[in-house]
């Protein structure tokens, strides 16, 4: 990928160029689907983690789980979800506004003070076109989303799957990138566009 391209997967609809990768080993708890879908989606994130060469933990010191994936049939429910509007501010404004733009997902991450990624909370309404996709393309679809702050335009045009042989696979452009930023020499954030030259530099290597 050219860097102008690496730089508008992060670039905010305000314009601004923000990067952020896990700082932290990742702690997954999946609610609201079956064993087989549960199997699903945490084989999805062991193995965009290892993609990324990053980590997983059975615990974090701060928040228990720091990765918290909601699947459900209607916004509404996430109301009923004890303790929820602790973690995520402003639930009920959140849950209306999703609501009227018949919105499928939302991701909501929480930074440390490096500006890396610490926390991430992803909601997937099962209605409308996810409806019916299977249980694999939905966990690696989910994992892809979560493993970097993407902007949310990133993939308004074309999703970061496809298909190979019958099956969802990464683009191999995408998986490229996640490698690259995960880079041990390159910053766990940035705001500096230059960060999409640094990436680019190492997607040649």
């Amino acid at each position: 990928m050219r860097p102008d391209e690496i730089e508008r997967l992060f670039v905010a609809p305000d314009g601004a160029y923000h990067f952020a990768r896990w700082g932290r080993p990742i702690v997954p708890v999946v609610f609201g689907v079956t064993d087989a879908t549960l199997g699903a989606v945490k084989g999805a994130i062991e193995a965009m983690v290892a993609l990324a060469g990053h980590q997983m933990a059975e615990t974090d010191p701060e928040l228990g789980a720091n990765l918290m994936i909601f699947f459900f049939r209607d916004w509404e429910e996430l109301l009923e979800v004890p303790n929820l509007d602790r973690l995520v501010e402003g639930l009920g404004p959140l849950v209306a506004r999703l609501t009227g733009q018949g919105a499928d997902n939302y991701r909501q991450f929480r930074f440390d003070g490096t500006g890396a990624i610490r926390a991430c909370f992803s909601f997937v309404r099962m209605g409308g076109a996810l409806a019916d996709l299977p249980a694999d393309v939905l966990a690696l679809n989910e994992a892809a989303r979560m493993i970097l702050c993407w902007s949310d335009r990133a993939f308004a045009g074309q999703p970061p799957l496809a298909r190979a042989i019958g099956a969802a696979v990464l683009r191999p452009e995408i998986a490229d990138v996640i490698r690259a930023a995960y880079a041990p020499v390159l910053p766990s954030a940035a705001t500096d566009p230059a960060h999409a030259l640094r990436l680019a530099a190492r997607l040649s290597r």
